[in-house]
């Protein structure tokens, strides 16, 4: 049985190293972040897979645009 490895918005946070949740909310806004599995009562879960992916792909422009926001 293969397991699905899921991830929310605080995980995301946790995985960017504690950015705010106001900047989790414009990332997974963004055109070319992965599109989420499910939206739940608690928020939108998207495959942790597609997010770590997403990270190691954009990892530059998002260090160049903290000090942006």
């Amino acid at each position: 049985m293969t397991r699905l490895r899921l991830m929310g918005t605080h995980e995301i946070r946790v995985r960017l190293g504690g950015i705010s949740r106001q900047r989790v909310y414009e990332l997974t806004m963004r055109r070319n972040f992965p599109e989420p599995v499910a939206e739940l009562a608690q928020g939108k879960v998207w495959l942790a897979e597609d997010v770590d992916r997403w990270i190691a792909e954009h990892r530059r422009e998002l260090t160049d645009s903290e000090g942006d926001s």
